[in-house]
């Protein structure tokens, strides 16, 4: 019999944050031990509920949405979301935005998808940062584009360097992603370096990807700028949503908005709805959580994730604590996040001399029962950082990472 393989698509298309790690950890669960989960950005878990509106406005808009929607979303929740932008201030400069600029989606994720499979043709670079979230390289290159990274530097608080992501420019480069807060990495990016960005993407015609999912939590005072403010010459794509500043992942609860000049972008576009009315439409309950959701923010200035985030916070407490912890733990160094639930420390490879990450990674999990993610992951380069979430409560935290710890003596040389 003929042996049946995968697509040659995949070749090349990684998704380490649930790839053969996750796949050890279900294998001890099955065998009847507990670990604990630090891989995924899920707040539900961890004891983070969605507010109850939002779920009152779910529970009540069911029985008038068990039909399709219009393939970009209901009316009332692509208004909402152009108001929200509106009030932030973008699309000032470009004819402001309207519900017809916003797309409606299961999640960042699947937006991601139907823009770059939009965009991309076979050949055409997409810049990515790296470290990256990796749905980022693994659909470009299921588009049959190549994903070229640009360096994050560390000690520079995992700060990228414009110019030299422009010397990395040729004449097929089509887009450049931009995540902030960093997924990793937790950086947030200034209003000057974002400024940056999108005077880059206007000056070579690129299309600026904009993942600002983690745009509302932030700490310290930190104040996250966004991406469509500053473009008017070329296309701005920004990319949010519900899962993390309202807990409801499990909703898949997406947008996409278009900013910029949209006349230069009719045949992108024209594509884009295509594959938009090919998949019908996103899932239709979750939309009608979209305008109580950002309803209930701008009348309470932000104070429900805010809070959170504040002195006093969960967020805030978790972040702290596990930054303290890790930094504690000799060889081991982690920039201060600024934003979203994540940490991405280094081991000091003089110290932890790894040459496979991912292998490191099961070995910390079949002696710990503690499930983090291998640097690699993310597509960088070198094997000497793990990444973690930060939303389990402080005892949780102190725990895993005084497992982690333990391990790391084990294995610690010189």
């Amino acid at each position: 019999m003929r042996h049946i393989t995968q697509s040659s698509k995949l070749a090349g298309v990684r998704y380490d944050v649930r790839g053969p790690i996750l796949q050890e950890a279900e294998r001890l669960e099955r065998a009847g031990e507990t670990i604990l989960k630090l891989n995924i950005g899920n707040p539900a878990p961890f004891g983070f509920e969605a507010p109850p509106e939002i779920v009152e406005e779910l529970r009540r808009a069911l029985p008038e949405a068990q039909g399709y929607s219009d393939s970009r979303g209901v009316l009332p929740a692509r208004e909402a979301v152009a108001r929200h932008y509106t009030e932030l201030g973008v699309g000032a400069a470009s004819g402001g935005i309207s519900p017809d600029d916003v797309y409606l989606g299961n999640g960042v994720s699947e937006l991601i998808s139907l823009v770059l499979q939009a965009l991309v043709s076979p050949g055409d670079e997409i810049l990515v940062p790296a470290p990256d979230y990796p749905l980022w390289t693994a659909q470009v290159t299921l588009t049959g584009g190549r994903a070229v990274h640009y360096p994050c530097d560390e000690s520079n608080g995992w700060m990228p360097d414009l110019e030299a992501i422009e010397a990395l420019i040729t004449p097929r480069t089509t887009g450049i992603v931009l995540i902030n807060p960093n997924n990793p990495t937790g950086t947030v990016y200034s209003a000057e370096l974002v400024r940056g960005f999108a005077a880059l993407a206007e000056r070579h015609g690129l299309v600026l990807l904009a993942d600002e999912i983690y745009d509302r939590i932030l700490y310290d005072g930190v104040v996250h700028e966004h991406a469509a403010l500053h473009v008017s010459e070329t296309l701005c794509l920004t990319f949010s949503g519900l899962s993390k500043a309202q807990r409801v992942a499990g909703y898949r609860s997406g947008w996409l908005v278009v900013s910029g000049d949209r006349a230069i972008a009719h045949d992108f576009l024209e594509g884009l709805t295509l594959l938009a009315n090919m998949r019908m439409c996103a899932n239709v309950p979750a939309q009608y959580a979209i305008p109580v959701a950002l309803g209930r923010e701008a009348a309470a200035g932000g104070a429900s994730i805010d809070a959170l985030c504040a002195p006093g916070g969960r967020l805030l407490e978790q972040r702290n604590a596990a930054h303290r912890l890790l930094s504690e733990i000799p060889g081991v160094s982690c920039v201060l996040p600024g934003g979203a639930m994540y940490l991405f420390p280094r081991l000091d490879p003089a110290i932890y001399p790894i040459d496979d990450d991912q292998r490191f990674v099961i070995g910390l999990l079949r002696a710990t029962r503690v499930l983090v993610t291998n640097g690699r992951g993310f597509n960088l380069p070198t094997p000497d950082h793990l990444r973690f979430v930060s939303l389990p409560e402080v005892p949780v935290l102190t725990e895993a990472i005084g497992r982690i710890a333990g391990y790391l003596e084990t294995v610690r040389v010189g």
